[in-house]
């Protein structure tokens, strides 16, 4: 009883925490206007400040309550959207504030007069001229990003493990290999308490066992820990290096060689003009389907999304079956970049996801396992209520064996809602010598099921559940880096105060606060995931 009230003051003071920070916090949440579906990743920018967040797949967002008290106002913007200008003082500091956004039409007639002057250019065509102008559209010196790392798990019933970071990634330029160069502080981070711990799903995944894997799929560790695993499937800023599966090697050729294009309608961001470009790759057993936004006036990516599909397994997901997805998803990569200095294009978002498999154990099964020698009978006790009617008495469904030979049964009878007595055909000393037999086997530590098991089928428990039978629960793991600010030059740092590559990024890490801490912050997704 102590320990269940213990339980119950910590959950409490958890909670009263958890709003206590809250209240720290303006929330917003930004919506289509026409659809009210979520805008996700969209920019929230504090005007006049070289600082903001990316909104969640729910659309939300949160800013710290001092940019409101001190006058602040956000701008917000998303490709395909007019821009939207707040102030906000005009926000609630106390509920979630909905915000739409209206999608954005080009002026067709500027894109008509321009095709006039000259041809324009083939999908293909400009993939390959993107890919060819990335050393000059990014940069090839040393800044930074500081901003907002996140890892957690999806389920049915919605987020869980919940792991949170500020951190300042020094970043010598597009010139240099990312796993071999770059460098990680970190100035906080966070097993956040506040939403669901599943300490089973949150294992390393274990391909002997197979008890977490991720199906038909694997996602190796590239030397390095969760933020390792994050940055190289941003196949932008490694080019130069293979990436995953399909991708390859950008600046070898392999995005060409490996996809088809087809140009969709144009589109912009911030005002700038973008050639849209869907691509896809069939191969047995799977598909790949992407999106790539390029810039009209420099052929620069402003961002690529990304997906690949298990076609051997149907999906489950209505909207991407009427997107014609048939398959179930594997992988998908979004990834985002914003010109900054000098033209230049610098990283302002990067979320990747897979899907993966744990095995739950059986739900109903045998708890105890007598031989009784007084009774002439094999007493099976379970740990969940049997099913109501008689076929649990069914003799065909159980089968013993002693010593490699099949012991036939006379009959099988319920005791009690738990409980089933089977009796053998074998007379008293027979059955007196396996008693004893298996008696001195356990004194001795040996292995009783060498020489005595059984085998039931097509039992149940009261609530439905299979006897014996083992079953899969699927997740989604994400890992996303969101940038609040760009430094374009990095300063002397010591190595020792570096992030640990070979070291979860959430374990016995060094903690490098800065004196301007305060300026960053976390942008926690709201609890529930809806509208």
């Amino acid at each position: 009883m102590i320990t269940k009230h213990l339980s119950v003051i910590v959950y409490i003071i958890g909670i009263f925490v958890c709003s206590a920070q809250e209240n720290n916090f303006i929330r917003g949440k930004i919506l289509d206007k026409e659809t009210k579906e979520p805008v996700v990743f969209a920019t929230v920018r504090i005007l006049g400040m070289a600082k903001g967040v990316v909104t969640n797949m729910d659309g939300s967002f949160r800013l710290p309550m001092d940019f409101r008290e001190n006058g602040k106002s956000i701008e917000i913007s998303s490709m395909g959207y007019f821009k939207k200008k707040f102030e906000l003082q005009k926000l609630s500091p106390k509920s979630v504030n909905i915000i739409y956004l209206e999608a954005g039409v080009l002026n067709l007639s500027e894109a008509i007069v321009s095709a006039k002057r000259k041809r324009e250019p083939s999908a293909r065509q400009i993939v390959r001229r993107a890919i060819e102008n990335i050393p000059v559209n990014y940069p090839n010196h040393n800044f930074s990003t500081l901003g907002y790392y996140r890892d957690y798990q999806l389920d049915s019933i919605g987020y869980t493990n919940l792991n949170e970071a500020i951190l300042e990634i020094f970043d010598r330029g597009f010139n240099e290999i990312d796993t071999a160069t770059t460098k990680v502080l970190i100035y906080y981070y966070i097993q956040n308490g506040g939403f669901r711990r599943d300490t089973v799903s949150d294992n390393p995944y274990n391909y002997r066992k197979r008890d977490k894997v991720i199906d038909n799929a694997f996602i190796p560790g590239y030397d390095g820990n969760e933020l390792s695993i994050l940055r190289v499937h941003d196949p932008i800023r490694n080019f130069r290096i293979n990436s995953f599966d399909f991708i390859n090697n950008i600046e070898e050729g392999d995005l060409v060689k490996n996809h088809s294009f087809e140009r969709l309608t144009d589109t912009y961001l911030d005002g700038d003009h973008l050639y849209t470009i869907k691509m896809k790759r069939k191969y047995p057993g799977y598909s790949a389907l992407g999106k790539l936004y390029i810039g009209k006036s420099n052929f620069a990516i402003y961002k690529l999304d990304y997906a690949l599909y298990d076609d051997s397994k149907a999906n489950s997901d209505s909207i991407l079956r009427k997107q014609g997805i048939k398959g179930k998803t594997l992988l998908k990569v979004s990834i985002e970049y914003k010109i900054g200095d000098s033209e230049k294009m610098y990283p302002n978002y990067i979320s990747l996801n897979n899907t993966f498999q744990l095995k739950i154990a059986p739900k109903f099964k045998v708890d105890e396992t007598i031989v009784s020698a007084r009774d002439n009978a094999f007493i099976l006790t379970f740990n969940n209520k049997l099913e109501s009617d008689n076929s649990v008495e069914d003799l065909s469904k159980y089968q013993f064996w002693y010593k490699n030979k099949k012991i036939h049964l006379r009959k099988v009878r319920r005791m009690d809602e738990y409980t089933i007595w089977a009796y053998p055909e074998l007379n008293s000393k027979q059955l007196n010598d396996m008693y004893n037999r298996l008696l001195v086997m356990d004194r001795k530590r040996q292995d009783i099921g060498s020489v005595f098991w059984y085998r039931i089928s097509d039992i149940r428990d009261s609530d439905g559940n299979l006897l014996n039978s083992w079953t899969t629960n699927d997740y989604i793991q994400f890992r996303e880096y969101f940038v609040q600010e760009i430094k374009p030059s990095i300063g002397q740092q010591k190595d020792s105060l570096f992030m640990k590559k070979d070291r979860p990024l959430f374990e016995d890490q060094p903690i490098n606060k800065p004196d301007n801490f305060k300026d960053y912050w976390m942008n926690t997704p709201l609890p529930k995931l809806s509208n």
